[in-house]
């Protein structure tokens, strides 16, 4: 459904923990505390979360693999790389029009969903890798496809906290598919891009005070002061109001500890997928007594989206530099005159 996303965009923090730093050599390329990988003789050793590989040279580059999750649809394109995706899960949540197209032309086939993916078919095209985010529950399909020879790569980059280390994927995926270079050259790109952005925030004059997110149920998942979108508004020179916190998760708070919380702020960002406020009241009439709904300014991230598809988490997983970009523009209009939001929308 169309608020799927949106759900995980309130939640995916809340599974995300601190990992001790893995004990490695000085020659491993490292991604974040999470990812890292090595040339090691004929073989390629790459450490991703719990899981090691070692992956002969032979193998390299993929020439066909399979994605079992939109969010790295963004990396495939940032790289030019779309044609060595030969299947694809829930492919009503990819964006990319190239991808579509690939898809009705039958170049690229569509293996089902989060729900039931069709093993047969994938076994039947043989792809070189499949890449997807880890998930306990459907380990007994990992374990069928690994008995027919198809490498299973899980690249949770979800869980990253540092916007850049998300963008830093790219270096993983160039690796095993054989545009290193290209990779290289775009995450360079980017990070110069994004520093280049801080360092423009720090010359306002202000920091407003920013509320994320919204309540589902009768819980509001506010990201704690160590996740990724507290490093967004803090590079962005804004404040959070949840900053002192120290979890690098989504903490559940009722309304009124937000309420309270929120009172001073100016900005709401990361609203959901509403079109109007009125439509956000009707969700919870009691947005009506917070300050920030009746005078300050609220966002959804529904500037590029499409159908059940949001651009925000395909290609705005990898384009940290734009999507800290949009919220440069929204806290401090002035340092960014001509530049129009992205993936941000302003709610009316």
């Amino acid at each position: 459904m169309k608020t799927y996303f949106f759900l995980f965009l309130a939640l995916f923090s809340l599974f995300s923990c601190k990992k001790e730093s893995p004990k490695i050599s000085n020659d491993w390329q490292k991604i974040s505390e999470n990812v890292q990988f090595k040339e090691d003789g004929n073989v390629l050793k790459l450490k991703s979360g719990k899981f090691d590989y070692a992956i002969s040279n032979s193998k390299i580059p993929f020439k066909k693999v399979m994605l079992l999750n939109a969010s790295l649809v963004g990396y495939f394109t940032e790289l030019g790389l779309i044609s060595k995706i030969i299947g694809i899960s829930s492919p009503e949540y990819v964006f990319s029009e190239k991808v579509h197209q690939l898809i009705d032309d039958g170049k690229i086939q569509n293996i089902g969903n989060e729900q039931k993916y069709d093993v047969e078919k994938i076994i039947a095209l043989k792809p070189d890798a499949i890449f997807t985010n880890y998930i306990a529950t459907f380990e007994n399909t990992y374990d069928l496809l690994k008995k027919n020879g198809i490498e299973l790569i899980f690249l949770d980059e979800y869980l990253e906290q540092n916007p850049l280390e998300k963008s830093k994927y790219l270096l993983v995926f160039g690796k095993l598919l054989g545009a290193e270079k290209n990779a290289f050259s775009r995450f360079n790109e980017i990070e110069k891009s994004y520093d280049l952005l801080k360092t423009l925030a720090k010359k306002s004059q202000s920091k407003p005070t920013v509320l994320t997110n919204e309540i589902y149920g009768n819980q509001w998942f506010l990201p704690g002061g160590k996740t990724n979108f507290a490093q967004f508004v803090s590079d962005a020179s804004a404040n959070y109001i949840n900053a002192e916190n120290r979890e690098s998760k989504a903490v559940p708070m009722s309304f009124e500890e937000v309420f309270t919380k929120a009172k001073d702020a100016q900005f709401w960002v990361n609203a959901g997928n509403h079109q109007t406020k009125k439509e956000l009241l009707q969700i919870n009439p009691n947005y009506a007594k917070m300050n920030v709904f009746n005078k300050g300014k609220i966002y959804t991230v529904t500037g590029r989206e499409k159908g059940k598809s949001n651009d925000y988490f395909e290609s705005g997983v990898v384009r940290a530099d734009l999507i800290l970009k949009d919220y440069i523009k929204i806290f401090h209009p002035e340092l960014l005159p001509d530049y129009i939001l992205t993936y941000m929308k302003e709610l009316k």
